[in-house]
């Protein structure tokens, strides 16, 4: 079990993503899915209240009300719950009154009274960010959230945040999730790494298997049309993305893990990070994203795939 920054959010070191909930994972699937997450010791679920807004006939909270409906019909204990706001298509951008009307709307499709974790998904150039920060705290205030979180923030306006949370005696952000897997590494360990440091932060990474690419079924590029996701992440198949994932498979065999739950191992074992983010569109695929969770590479392992990732960064 690890922490979530100052919070006393204790979690499995790895978070099921939701945003497949609804998407290319039906109903029943989903049900599997999470089944399986939780009876493996999974519990911390990540969704947005905009998931899957952009598959066809979908309108956005569909993540959030299967995710309910499991949590409804399972009643698991200790589950921790994140969503975010702000790209939702009737609850879009940060300002005060949107932030409390899309924590509401969550919270009846989640069926829950509070929310765990609550981000911020994307900056809002459009509204003040004292109006944003003073909302997540009235959130906080009425237990509406439980702790507050940023997603794909720049260093400075997590600086920026923080800032104006303490000047407002508001409670700081215990996460911060960015884009972070082993092709996507270099902004995020110089800018955002030191700031999660400096403030007690823990980093959730999305993203953390690529796409699927960090999976190794990429290999061949012929399983580029077997999903909406599969197109970008065969594009990382360079001869740099190749030899990296040839390290992953070699470092997994030394202890009979995969090539996905070597990459999750390797994010998990980064400074400031909590819990990566993996999704699973089928239940196969749950039991290599839990073993990720338990894997401990050793020192060497853990540098020799730092070396082998940085020819490979997308």
């Amino acid at each position: 079990m690890t922490r979530i920054g100052r919070s006393d959010l204790d979690i499995l070191p790895l978070s099921l993503g939701g945003n497949v909930f609804g998407w290319t994972a039906d109903r029943d699937t989903s049900f599997e899915v999470l089944d399986a997450f939780h009876a493996g010791g999974g519990d911390f679920i990540d969704t947005a209240d905009a998931y899957s807004a952009w598959a066809p006939g979908n309108s956005g909270g569909e993540s959030e009300t299967l995710i309910g409906e499991w949590l409804a019909s399972r009643a698991p204990r200790d589950v921790v719950v994140a969503t975010k706001v702000s790209q939702h298509p009737e609850f879009r951008g940060l300002s005060a009154k949107n932030v409390r009307a899309a924590a509401e709307a969550s919270l009846s499709r989640l069926g829950l009274d509070t929310i765990d974790l609550y981000y911020a998904h994307f900056d809002d150039a459009d509204t003040p960010l004292e109006e944003t920060v003073a909302a997540f705290a009235d959130l906080v205030r009425d237990g509406l959230v439980r702790y507050v979180g940023v997603s794909n923030y720049s260093a400075s306006r997590i600086r920026e945040w923080i800032s104006l949370a303490e000047a407002a005696g508001a409670d700081l952000p215990v996460a911060v999730q960015p884009h972070y897997n082993l092709v996507h590494r270099t902004e995020v360990e110089r800018e955002i790494v030191p700031v999660a440091e400096q403030y007690g932060m823990s980093l959730v990474p999305y993203y953390a298997l690529a796409s699927g690419f960090l999976t190794g079924k990429y290999r061949g590029g012929d399983a580029a049309s077997e999903s909406p996701r599969a197109e970008g992440a065969a594009k990382l198949a360079t001869p740099a993305g190749l030899a990296l994932i040839d390290a992953l498979e070699e470092v997994g065999a030394a202890h009979d893990a995969s090539i996905a739950s070597t990459a999750l191992a390797w994010l998990r074992a980064q400074p400031t990070v909590a819990a990566p983010i993996a999704s699973a569109s089928k239940v196969s695929q749950v039991a290599d994203l839990l073993a990720g969770a338990a894997l401990e590479l050793t020192a060497d392992e853990i540098a020799r795939l730092s070396a082998a990732s940085e020819p490979a960064q997308a």
